[in-house]
């Protein structure tokens, strides 16, 4: 196998897995403050927006890539 194949599959593998891991601590951080619903909510759009935007770049990026024709 490749290294850079490799490392590819592990950035996907272990990034997924932290993002996960960090939904886990936030949802856990809810409910043992007794957030409530709202309190939830606001807990995951504060502190899950930086792991949206760090899923979202990559998205983004290709999808700038596609319309404006940039070979990879």
């Amino acid at each position: 196998m490749d290294p850079e194949v490799f490392e590819k599959w592990m950035m996907i593998v272990l990034v997924g897995g932290l993002v996960a891991f960090m939904a886990f601590i936030i949802w856990d951080l809810a409910k043992k403050s007794k957030a409530g619903r709202l309190g939830t909510a606001i807990l995951f759009l504060g502190l899950g927006l930086c792991l949206f935007a760090f899923l979202a770049k990559p998205i983004i990026g290709y999808i700038v890539e596609t319309v404006r024709d940039i070979p990879h």
